[in-house]
């Protein structure tokens, strides 16, 4: 299993969040991009990097309880599940720039969460599948080591 497919697998493990954001189109947007056409790269790429993004906003999400970061998720999830380009990626993503401003307004997170926006940057950042996985290894390697009924003990 590639460490972008095993991010989403901790990112996203009750039975909902499964049905809802483990599509098909999620699922093999790392295996699209590996066999995509030069042509078909960029779409591709973005795919991977809208999965990887959506992965580590709900890992902040659960650590924190964190409202904005689902938004933010959910605008992520629609651009992977209805864009056929990345203009309708920007497009998507556009129209709610200001849940991604918002996104670090107050949050509250302790080191763990701040390492996973930090991983949500360097995703944005990224501009190679390469570094998509290496974020993605980091992530998972993080992920496995969060304490996520912390956060319960604080509710």
């Amino acid at each position: 299993m590639t460490p972008y497919e095993q991010l989403l697998h901790l990112a996203f493990t009750a039975p909902n969040d499964v049905k809802y954001y483990l599509t098909p189109t999620t699922l093999q947007a790392y295996d699209q991009l590996r066999a995509a056409k030069p042509t078909e790269r960029p779409f591709r790429f973005e795919q991977v990097r809208l999965g990887v993004a959506m992965s580590l906003l709900k890992l902040v999400s659960e650590l924190g309880d964190h409202d904005e970061s689902r938004q933010v998720l959910d605008v992520l999830h629609r651009a992977l599940s209805e864009a056929r380009s990345p203009e309708d990626i920007d497009r998507i993503v556009g129209r709610e720039a200001k849940l991604f401003d918002r996104l670090y307004e107050n949050l509250y997170v302790n080191e763990q969460g701040e390492e996973l926006l930090n991983l949500f940057g360097r995703t944005l950042d990224a501009d190679a599948p390469e570094l998509l996985e290496d974020v993605a290894q980091e992530a998972v390697d993080l992920a496995r080591t969060i304490d996520f009924s912390e956060n319960e003990d604080d509710n």
